[in-house]
């Protein structure tokens, strides 16, 4: 497929215009193909990658990230970043360019936030009105708060998570937004929902919770894993005779009890 033809045709769901204010998204190396064929996905470009795709038989004709390989200005990030500088020069020898969708994604219709949700078997999803990259929804039947916590771990499959319990006992309206999301959380408490699932909370954060007798489930960044199923499914929408191979390589920190 032309490769033009492709990124068109994921604008019009993902648009640029969408992404969050200062976001890095699009070709974050390399040059783009005139042609694509085959596409190798990940959350993350990262040696651990470039390691398997020096090893491919077959080489990706592009590889598609949702994380930015590259955030900031190109050369003032590759200056202070040793080992990423030396990644883009090694994928740059194979010719291989890395593209990447970041909070268009995650903000767009089936989407990132759409796909967490529809994985939490939530009903009426919709983006929440004062922050439209969330979602919200409702569960198949309310859930005591930490029966909840244990069924949205199964469902994200995550092996544990971190659970602010300040508010209602019983879960039954539900927000979400993947990543580093949790200053929604004040938007989605006066939308009306029990809870509010997000990542990377710093103190200060689960302290504004507290005070507002809120409740929220702190999942891990790994959760936006989901990133490559989805792709692959959207991609081969877009072009079933596409070759997508996936590399998910990503692990939650170790827990130490």
């Amino acid at each position: 497929m032309e490769t033009i033809k492709l990124l068109r045709k994921l604008a019009q769901r993902f648009p640029k215009s969408i992404k969050s204010h200062g976001d890095r998204i699009g070709l974050m190396t390399g040059k783009l193909p005139g042609n694509v064929y085959n596409i190798l996905l990940c959350l993350d470009f990262d040696d651990i990658v470039l390691a398997e795709v020096k090893k491919m038989a077959k080489k990706p004709d592009m590889i598609l990230t949702h994380h930015p390989f590259i955030y900031g200005p190109r050369g003032r990030v590759l200056k202070r970043d040793l080992v990423k500088a030396h990644t883009v020069e090694e994928i740059d020898k194979l010719g291989i360019p890395v593209y990447s969708m970041h909070t268009n994604f995650d903000t767009g219709k089936d989407g990132m936030n759409d796909a967490l949700s529809e994985a939490l078997l939530l009903s009426d999803i919709k983006p929440l009105e004062k922050a439209p990259m969330a979602r919200g929804g409702k569960l198949p039947h309310k859930m005591e708060i930490h029966e909840f916590a244990k069924y949205a771990n199964e469902k994200l499959h995550m092996p544990y998570s971190e659970l602010v319990h300040a508010g209602k006992d019983e879960i039954e309206r539900v927000a979400i937004v993947g990543g580093a999301g949790s200053r929604y959380f004040e938007v989605a408490m006066l939308e009306g929902y029990d809870i509010f699932i997000s990542g990377d909370i710093p103190h200060h954060a689960r302290r504004d919770i507290i005070a507002r007798h809120y409740n929220y489930l702190n999942m891990f960044h790994e959760i936006e894993r989901i990133f490559i199923p989805q792709m692959k499914k959207l991609l081969l929408e877009i072009d079933p005779s596409l070759n997508v191979t996936t590399i998910d390589h990503e692990e939650v920190p170790e827990l130490i009890i």
